[in-house]
């Protein structure tokens, strides 16, 4: 990755603007995971020591651009920052036509979504925003996919444009997944329909020894392999993708991995009656919501064979209890196993965060959208970006 790091850079006494993504799921204006809050820290510690005047800056939500809205408000990520970093971060309303910092080594911009243009890269909101700093710092690996202004378009014009340590660590970890990883190479996929990780599942199916696909997902290879799956969801248009798959696969001399058991219930629900079925036993009536327990059992052997591990996606409704007992056992076997594991996408970062895993796992993907892209291999816009400004400022000197 020839790109200009942040680490590279003389930040005493500069104006550092860092992009990071601070999206994090508030109720009743309380953050409920501060994960991502988390795991941005280390690159503003890193910039506040090397005596930079630091201005954080993140989208929240999908707010109506040119509108202020109290929802979408980082007041709270504010207050969970300066509880963390132990200093105060004051957040600044208007800040597009210049930040007064005073004393403050620290601000945090309020959402960068209430600017109108910011979605459609607009180049005039990305030169105001280049104005603020001398070094600008793109450090939010999950909108890396998005050309929008405060993530591409301030690339450009940005008087020093720069990866932050966690967007640098992300492609590393991912990259070294990707390109050569440690075999048996095993991917645990799940997720409720196979047309959202049709790619992922194709780029997949292509590089590792053993690909366990879980939810919905194992449900329509099911009914590829002729298994009835009573009122559970499935994709029969892509039963076909899903037979297509499995002999690309084979003939790699990979597998799919399918459950041999499920656990099904009428309905999704906590008071639920539930059962533990074969697959070719699932009734008419019946919804699978888990993973059976010899499948755990095979699941289990698989993972602690591997070198190499990419989780993505619960295999059951852990949300409920009486579902859990497959993602919890996926969750254990990956946490005691010794291969280089990474885990990325939301509700694997939920089933991490439930089953406090977190220090098991070699790397924790906060990225959503840009983690599955990379692993389909599709170019994400800002690091093109970056790339290209790396690339003219070699050339200028």
């Amino acid at each position: 990755m020839s790109i200009t790091k942040m680490s590279d850079l003389d930040l005493k006494g500069k104006r550092v603007l860092i992009r990071e993504d601070l999206n994090v799921p508030i109720k009743n204006g309380e953050i409920t995971s501060d994960l991502r809050i988390r795991a941005a820290l280390p690159t503003i510690k890193q910039a506040l020591k090397a005596g930079g005047k630091v201005m954080i800056m993140s989208h929240l939500g999908r707010p109506t651009e040119g509108i202020y809205e109290e929802i979408f408000s980082l007041a709270p990520v504010a207050k969970r920052l300066s509880q963390l970093l132990k200093m105060e971060v004051p957040l600044i309303q208007d800040w597009l036509n210049g930040v007064s910092m005073g004393t403050a080594a620290i601000v945090l911009l309020e959402n960068v979504r209430f600017h109108e243009g910011e979605a459609a890269n607009n180049t005039a909101l990305a030169k105001k925003m280049a104005e603020l700093c001398d070094v600008f710092v793109m450090d939010a690996f999950a909108t890396s996919h998005r050309a929008e202004a405060s993530t591409h378009g301030i690339i450009a014009y940005a008087p020093c444009a720069c990866a932050g340590p966690l967007l640098v660590s992300e492609i590393e970890a991912l990259k070294k997944i990707m390109s050569k990883p440690a075999h048996p190479v095993v991917a645990i996929v799940g997720g409720s329909k196979v047309s959202t990780k049709l790619a992922l599942l194709d780029s997949l199916s292509q590089k590792v020894d053993c690909l366990i696909v879980g939810g919905g997902i194992a449900n329509t290879f099911l009914a590829a392999e002729g298994y009835t799956v009573g009122k559970s969801l499935y994709e029969p248009d892509l039963i076909d993708e899903a037979e297509r798959l499995n002999l690309a696969a084979k003939k790699r001399g990979a597998s799919i991995a399918l459950p041999s058991d499920v656990i099904v219930a009428e309905k999704l629900s906590n008071e639920a009656e539930s059962y533990v079925r074969l697959v070719s036993q699932v009734d008419d009536n019946e919804k699978i919501y888990d993973i059976g327990p010899d499948t755990i059992k095979e699941l289990a052997s698989i993972i602690k064979k591997a070198k190499t591990i990419l989780w993505n996606g619960p295999v059951g409704a852990f949300e409920i209890e009486q579902f859990a007992k497959g993602t919890h056992a996926i969750a254990k076997a990956i946490s005691e196993s010794r291969a280089f594991k990474v885990a990325g996408g939301g509700d694997t970062l939920a089933a991490i965060e439930k089953y406090r895993i977190a220090s098991k796992i070699n790397y924790i993907s906060t990225g959503g959208g840009a983690f599955l892209n990379f692993l389909e291999g599709k170019p994400l816009a800002a690091i093109q970006a970056l790339e290209q400004r790396s690339l003219k400022d070699e050339k200028i000197t």
